[in-house]
């Protein structure tokens, strides 16, 4: 790390739920199944089509809200989260704005013989897209593979509190012990079972204003991850000191060459003009179902 400039680092971590069925209908929810054999109407997005939601997935959710010493919000609702790519049919995906099943939590880590406590700024649950195939047989063209539509995700959103690469693997190592201690998650990487996006700013020791976050899109190695911070810091880092100012922007990374490179600007939660699924009623969770999942963990 570069001398004079402090990373700051809030991961936001991807974990697919290892129930029978996807979120919001029947399919089964398998890796590795025929390309399109796991559809239907519902996680294909067909207009007049009615999701319902997989108990399950909420159980499961909760179980990692305890896990990570989160408040539960016993009464949560589902929004419509607006955006166009072609592995969303429906151009929208069910997830949470305002109000996540759980709120705030922290975890403790241990890095290099002292502990550091992770805040925690929520987990929420929502429906994972498809899957962009791409093959020099196909012909210039990229097909799409739905089976992974809706399939039930947590999204596990951390404060910026992680101050080095060591720290994030380390939080990230953690996390995926939790999961499958709690077998909710098999947190396969390679098969994108677990995947994480990387904000990452920077800013002059001492300083307690943030810099201008980059964020590292689909990362789904631990390894990698840790290699793409660092060397984004040292990018930002680069471009502060010859004059320059970092974008606000979305990056992928590539491993071979070990550098990030842009995508897309960086979207702010305005942009995908949130608003309520008018298909999904109310969560309410008992208090009682809240503590008899707490008890039998």
């Amino acid at each position: 790390m570069v001398k004079g400039y402090e990373v700051v680092i809030g991961l936001e971590t991807h974990a697919e739920l290892n129930t029978e069925s996807k979120i919001y209908c029947d399919c089964k929810n398998q890796f590795g199944l025929e390309v399109n054999s796991q559809v239907c109407p519902i996680c294909m997005g067909m207009p007049g089509t009615l999701p319902t939601l997989n108990e399950k997935v909420v159980d499961y959710a909760i179980r990692m809200g305890h896990a990570l010493n989160c408040e539960i919000n016993r009464v949560c609702k589902q929004d419509r989260k607006n955006y166009f790519y072609p592995d969303l049919p429906k151009a929208y995906q069910i997830s949470q704005a305002e109000v996540p099943l759980c709120g705030k939590g922290y975890v403790d880590i241990l890095v290099d013989g002292e502990e550091r406590r992770i805040g925690i700024t929520r987990i929420h649950i929502e429906e994972d897209a498809g899957k962009l195939l791409h093959s020099d047989k196909f012909h210039g063209v990229s097909l799409v593979d739905l089976n992974r539509c809706g399939v039930p995700l947590i999204e596990i959103v951390s404060e910026p509190d992680m101050r080095s690469s060591q720290e994030a693997k380390v939080y990230l190592e953690t996390l995926k012990s939790i999961l499958q201690y709690l077998g909710i998650c098999d947190c396969k990487m390679q098969e994108g079972s677990m995947r994480c996006d990387v904000n990452i700013s920077v800013r002059p020791k001492g300083s307690e204003k943030l810099g201008t976050r980059t964020e590292i899109k689909n990362m789904n190695s631990i390894n990698n991850i840790a290699k793409a911070m660092e060397y984004e810091f040292e990018r930002q880092v680069d471009l502060i000191e010859n004059g320059g100012s970092v974008v606000q922007e979305t990056l992928r990374y590539d491993d071979a060459t070990n550098t990030t490179s842009s995508m897309r600007s960086k979207e702010d939660a305005h942009d995908y003009r949130y608003f309520r699924d008018p298909d999904l009623v109310t969560i309410h969770v008992p208090k009682d179902v809240v503590e008899e999942i707490k008890a039998a963990m």
